[in-house]
């Protein structure tokens, strides 16, 4: 059974081209899935598979404390990966096609305000190279609102300054053109000019933000700066690495901008999925009128 896991692995990686994180989580669940049907189930063979010892195995997610967002992308995961062996030929038919998904309320996310952020975009040092490239980093994410992956990933010939753009890779390595503000060009390139090349310590390395070490930064990296300069700014909101992305889409739908460019510049397939900062900006329009209105 492990063995048809690695070659669905692979078939995400090779034809779906889904991002490493993505992959990662895929592995993960139908791993925990599959050690399940062996020890409780003592299932050998995956058309032995039906709903029942499905449900069974969701079941004993939640009894051993499982959300119902974990439990619902477990469901993902196995249909997914039932559905794959069902085309491949491995099983005679999908045993979680009568499987629902648990419904959950979608928590809006967290949005800093305008003055957290510019806290934000002050805090760090520019008199340094790190300082420089925290500047440029921070500025670049509340510009562009792009995915810190994908952020980390940039190399130096995807920014294009004088036309004002970055080109990244997005999720299901699709490619978008993303502009820049100013604010966010100056420090990119007092970055580029004055930060980077103190940084830079191989030849070879063509990543645009660089570690202390001279290598490409890393998602786990940007983090730790990041809760680092968040403390220095005395931001009081809830960080994730998200955080930026979201007060982008926000503050841009706050400011008039058209739902469908926001889709655009998050690179969200689904529009649904940008409406939720939309809820996010009524929710903030409720806290101001409550706040503010003399017969609230």
């Amino acid at each position: 059974m492990k063995a048809h896991i690695n070659k669905f692995i692979q078939y995400l990686v090779d034809e779906r081209r889904l991002a490493e994180n993505t992959v990662i989580s895929y592995k993960r669940d139908l791993s925990k899935y599959v050690d399940y049907l062996i020890k409780h189930e003592e299932i050998e063979y995956l058309d032995h598979v039906n709903r029942i010892q499905i449900l069974h195995f969701l079941q004993y997610l939640k009894d051993t404390g499982s959300s119902a967002k974990t439990i619902a992308r477990h469901i993902a995961s196995i249909r997914s990966f039932h559905q794959y062996l069902l085309r491949v030929r491995i099983t005679k038919e999908d045993p979680t096609v009568q499987i629902e998904t648990p419904k959950m309320e979608r928590n809006l996310p967290k949005v800093l305000s305008l003055s957290e952020v510019e806290a934000l975009l002050e805090a760090p040092d520019i008199n340094s190279p790190l300082g420089l490239r925290d500047k440029a980093i921070l500025e670049m994410l509340y510009a562009t609102g792009i995915r810190v992956s994908e952020l980390t990933n940039l190399n130096i010939e995807d920014v294009h300054l004088e036309m004002g753009f970055i080109r990244c890779i997005g999720k299901g390595n699709k490619e978008r053109i993303v502009p820049l503000g100013k604010a966010a060009k100056e420090a990119i390139y007092n970055y580029i000019e004055r930060g980077r090349p103190e940084l830079f310590k191989n030849d070879s390395s063509q990543a645009l933000f660089l570690n202390h070490r001279g290598q490409r930064l890393t998602r786990q990296g940007f983090w730790k700066n990041l809760r680092q300069i968040a403390s220095s700014a005395d931001v009081k909101n809830e960080l994730t690495p998200h955080t930026l992305r979201h007060s982008f889409a926000t503050h841009l739908l706050e400011n008039g901008a058209d739902i469908r460019a926001v889709q655009e510049m998050l690179g969200h397939a689904d529009i649904s999925t940008t409406q939720v900062y939309t809820r996010v900006t009524k929710s903030r329009l409720k806290d101001v009128y409550n706040t503010y209105h003399p017969r609230a």
